[in-house]
Formats: C-alpha cells, structure tokens, sequence
C-alpha cells in the first residue's frame, strides 16, 4: 500500500510537469494547428524520446553527476536558451507574414517539414532544456528510497513513459482537430505572435537564470 501511495505522488507530480504550459507543449500545439495531426505527433514523438531519455539517465544516475558539475549545466543551458530563442525568431517570421487565406484555400498555412526533421526539433527541445534534467531528479528522488530495486526504478519509468505518449500525444492530437486548425487559421497571426513572446521570455530567462 506505501508503494502504490508512493507511486501515485510520483505520477501525480509527472502529470503536473509534463502536463503544464510549456516550450515543448506550446510548439506541439503550433504544430498540430498548422500542419496536422502526423506533424505534431512526429514533433511529440521527439519530446516523449527526450523525457524518456532524461528519466533513465536520472534512473541510473548520470543526471545526477550532471547537476553537479556546474560547467555541463551550464552549457546545457546556454544551448537550450539559444534553441528557444531560434524558435521565437522563427515564430515571428511566421507572425509577421501577412494572411493569404481564403476560404477555398487548405487548411494548414504552410508545407509542414519531414516527420524526422519534426521529431529531432522534439528530441533536441527537450534534452536541451536544464529543468527537465533537475525535475527527473527530483522524481527519483521522490519516488526510489535507498532499497529501492530495479523494479521499483522500471515500475516508475514505465508509468511515467505511458503517461508521456498520453500526454504530449494528446496535446498532438486534440490541438489538431478541425475546430482547433480552424482557430489557428482565424488567429493564425496572434497565436505565432504568443509563440514567439514565450519562446523568447523562456529563451533569455533560461539563458540569464542561475541552474
């Protein structure tokens, strides 16, 4: 009973994490909106990867070495405000371009990039990003005791994994839906224009925030 009380804390605390406003949920909601449901679960698929990647490495302990030696979370950090703010100047040049759209033309705005090209902006969006390294921590910590096994390790990653293809893939999929493309193309300008505001402020916080 301790265990599935322990359990529930510690997926309680992921869906919080993974489920709030964010750089990576915001770009997953852009995508889906602009070019559809395949584009935006190729881009969710490179974020889950991303989490799935931070959670074994928190798992066996390499972030933890990397919390602390400040040099690599500082470089990690400098490269992950510099990302952000590569996808605020893209999401402004988006904002800034006038709307053609009629209504004979199709729904997305643009040609969507390659599923690949998708899923490794996810992948590099979130292993670039120093809080996603320092919350897997804090869930390990919070959910493995000195005598946790390697069960207990693989029991909170597996939840932890459905519970990211649930949620980033959700996002993909709800944001993606007619009544949501049909927004996008009513707001089109205004949504990049929020976009791209939050990439920067999160894009220079990160970049002038002490880790």
């Amino acid at each position: 009973m301790e265990n599935i009380n322990h359990l529930l804390v510690v997926y309680t605390a992921y869906v919080i994490a993974a489920g709030s406003p964010g750089p990576s949920n915001l770009r997953i909601m852009g995508v889906a909106m602009n070019h559809g449901r395949k584009a935006g679960l190729a881009l969710a698929a490179g974020v889950i990867s991303g989490s799935l990647i931070w959670g074994i490495s928190a798992a066996t302990g390499v972030s933890g070495l990397l919390a602390r030696y400040a040099d690599a979370l500082i470089v990690l950090k400098i490269f992950g405000g510099i990302y952000l703010l590569y996808l605020a100047v893209r999401a402004a040049r988006s904002a800034m371009t006038p709307d053609t759209a009629t209504s004979s033309m199709p729904a997305r705005t643009d040609t969507a990039p390659s599923s690949a090209i998708l899923y490794r902006h996810g992948l590099i969006m979130h292993l670039a990003n120093p809080k996603a390294v320092l919350a897997w921590i804090a869930l390990v910590t919070l959910g493995l005791g000195p005598d946790a096994s390697w069960r207990d390790v693989s029991t909170i990653l597996a939840g932890c994994a459905i519970l990211s293809v649930t949620i980033f893939g959700g996002y993909a999929l709800v944001f993606s839906t007619a009544p949501m493309v049909r927004v996008y193309r009513r707001a089109r300008r205004g949504i990049e224009g929020v976009l791209a505001a939050f990439f920067g402020f999160a894009g220079l916080r990160l970049l002038f925030s002490r880790v």
